[in-house]
């Protein structure tokens, strides 16, 4: 029961911490590695089974990496697989070789040196994406090379700790190992994919058939840690394995109602994930030595974000993505305290240097949340430097296609190209209205000019951008991006640079709206607000309230500017109670070579005989309400019929063909 009581000790003390964090709005990764802190051996000792502890924050880390898995799928984790095994590897050769550099002048050997720079070049999965998806920025583009290098890191951690008996001089053929390894890894990796195609989607569909909850949460926890204990007995990690369980269940029907259930664990399980890392830290040790320890963590955050976003430029996205994936990539990472651990056990590190690199790496992690807060505003003023044009726009960025747009004029500007911005495209392209799409990721514009759509690169935020794709001249803007400060400074910049344009723009949450409109937004579409519209609209079609006044409810809250969906609907929004339980509202579409066909109302007897009633008829797109007994139905016609379900279930056979 000890360990009862140490669970209990740290969830009390991270629910105190986490209360004064919200009020001091300080975030709650912060007030996690305070509690390990307080708790730990090194402070109030209030913790007797650390090792216990450490086992369930393994389990939280699990759970997180499968919730973020559940979000991707396989055909979005190829699309990163350029910024992973380029943007990856050459992130942790550079930062391998500054720590090793570092080492070496500071008197370390050779072999340990090279040691250091391998727990330096991780960065923390866990914290980055926690923060990204706080922040609603892991769609960014920032965001996916973050994640990218981060998938990759998580990847490379198994041969960094088959190389540490190398560098200890104790191994034995490590080349075998690696290689063993690899052809295990392209097994899983098999194993995975067929999963996502085919098993478990197959799984899930017959388990959610039985509507029995318990057992499909019970599935999807047997399913991510089956996967997660399967990478790790061949020898890679736990959470690359939950990832990848994720990414299994993402190819299926029920990934949300899956992520769903397994948040409440995620939360709770991750917390101890950070306790027991705040738990490593010896605060006397550090604090014999601050300067030291100040110095070595800024140095380190520095030089990391510095290689990062050396390489995010590399890789050929703008100066504002580089300096934003750089600072969120600045800190030690969570497998670095493993790696550490290794280093004890083969030799590699004494004691000392194990309890100053954790005096480094803690608070460089407990910063990362404040870096990320801050990271807007330092892009912000690199963007204000006076730095090649290459720099600031990416060195591959696609060139620009000169007079190209200087004829367009009341087109629309379509600014990001995800799944709003296809949909918007599609729909000009459909009633011939001019556009032009503005599109930050590289690859992106590449395969779309050459399918011929008339995209540019670059941050719409740059006046000279706008100005080449004619905003003075257009009629109206999208913003249809998802980094809720790029939309922000996208919309000021329009508004700016056109004072007349129409400008709608996307937001995830209602509470973004009120800044978007005073940066100068005409509309701004809450995807909450809209989803709440869908909803609320076909379940009042079940209760068959008339379409009409399902409409003029949905104008009026729009019209009020989303407020009235925080207070009950007044009385006026449905004046006429409709509300048949047993009647249903059928659209039913005469078929070629159908028994109808030529036939009038009268002569099919739709109310004698079936006791439906004709309530519109539609023909080559014109409607005719309440038609006549004498008209002659046509193929291709379609009745809006009103009956019962078992009624209108009947009478279809009239209008089917071969029947």
């Amino acid at each position: 029961m000890d360990i009862l009581q140490d669970v209990l000790v740290i969830l009390a003390l991270s629910a105190v911490m986490l209360y004064v964090c919200h009020y001091l709005r300080v975030p709650s990764v912060v007030g996690y590695l305070l509690a390990g802190l307080i708790a730990g051996p090194h402070a109030l000792g209030l913790v007797s089974h650390a090792h216990a502890v450490e086992i369930l924050a393994e389990v939280g880390v699990v759970f997180l990496l499968f919730a973020i898995g559940t979000e991707f799928s396989l055909p979005d984790l190829l699309a990163l697989r350029r910024p992973a095994l380029l943007g990856g590897s050459l992130q942790m050769a550079l930062s391998i070789g500054a720590g090793f550099l570092a080492a070496l002048a500071w008197g370390y050997q050779p072999g340990p040196a090279v040691f250091l720079g391998f727990m330096l070049a991780l960065s923390s999965t866990a914290v980055v994406l926690k923060v990204l998806q706080e922040r609603r920025e892991a769609e960014a583009p920032h965001g996916r090379v973050a994640l990218a290098v981060l998938i990759f890191q998580d990847i490379a951690i198994v041969p960094l700790m088959l190389l540490a008996p190398l560098l200890a001089g104790r191994a034995h053929s490590p080349g075998a190992a690696l290689l063993t390894l690899g052809a295990k890894a392209v097994l899983v990796l098999g194993v995975v994919y067929v999963s996502a195609r085919w098993i478990a989607p197959f799984l899930l569909k017959r388990i959610a058939a039985t509507r029995n909850n318990e057992l499909f949460l019970l599935a999807i926890v047997g399913l991510c840690f089956s996967i997660a204990w399967l990478t790790w007995r061949i020898g890679l990690s736990l959470p690359l394995g939950a990832f990848l369980a994720g990414l299994i269940v993402s190819g299926s029907a029920y990934s949300h109602q899956a992520l769903a259930r397994i948040l409440p664990f995620r939360d709770v399980f991750s917390s101890l994930f950070f306790v027991s890392i705040g738990m490593l830290l010896d605060v006397q040790a550090a604090a014999s030595r601050p300067l030291m320890v100040l110095g070595l963590c800024l140095g380190v955050l520095a030089v990391k974000a510095f290689l990062a976003g050396g390489v995010v430029q590399v890789l050929g996205y703008p100066l504002r993505a580089a300096a934003l994936t750089g600072l969120a990539l600045c800190q030690v990472g969570e497998f670095s305290f493993i790696l550490a651990q290794t280093g004890l056990d083969q030799g590699l590190l004494v004691r000392e240097q194990y309890q100053m690199f954790l005096s480094v790496a803690v608070p460089g992690m407990a910063l990362t949340p404040f870096i990320m807060a801050l990271a807007p505003r330092v892009a912000d003023l690199l963007e204000k430097l006076p730095l090649p044009g290459p720099w600031l726009r990416g060195i591959r960025a696609p060139a620009a296609s000169h007079g190209h747009f200087n004829n367009l004029s009341g087109h629309l500007v379509i600014i990001g190209f995800g799944l709003s911005g296809r949909n918007l495209a599609r729909g000009a392209r459909t009633w011939d209205i001019p556009y032009v799409i503005l599109e930050m990721n590289p690859e992106t514009v590449l395969q779309e000019q050459a399918a011929g759509e008339p995209m540019v690169y670059g941050d719409a935020s740059y006046p000279a951008l706008l100005e080449h794709l004619g905003v003075p001249r257009a009629r109206a803007a999208a913003v249809a991006i998802s980094d809720p400060a790029a939309s922000k400074r996208t919309v000021q910049a329009l508004r700016q640079m056109n004072p007349d344009l129409y400008i709608a723009a996307r937001c995830r949450f209602l509470s973004e709206r009120e800044e978007l409109l005073a940066l100068g937004a005409s509309e701004v579409i809450p995807e909450e607000f809209e989803t709440s519209v869908e909803l609320f609209s076909r379940v009042l079609a079940r209760y068959h309230v008339p379409r009409a006044e399902v409409e003029a409810f949905i104008s009026e809250v729009r019209t009020e500017g989303y407020d009235m969906l925080r207070t009950m609907a007044p009385a006026s929004a449905c004046p006429v109670d409709l509300r048949l339980p047993d009647v249903e509202i059928a659209r039913l579409r005469l078929e070629q070579g159908c028994p109808a066909h030529g036939k009038s109302i009268k002569d099919l007897a739709l109310r004698k005989s079936y006791g439906v009633t004709v309530l519109a008829l539609r023909r080559e797109g014109r409607a005719q309400s309440n038609p006549g007994a004498a008209e002659v139905l046509l193929a291709g016609d379609s009745l809006l019929v009103v009956g019962t379900p078992e009624q209108i279930s009947a009478v279809t056979t009239l209008f089917k063909a071969g029947t």
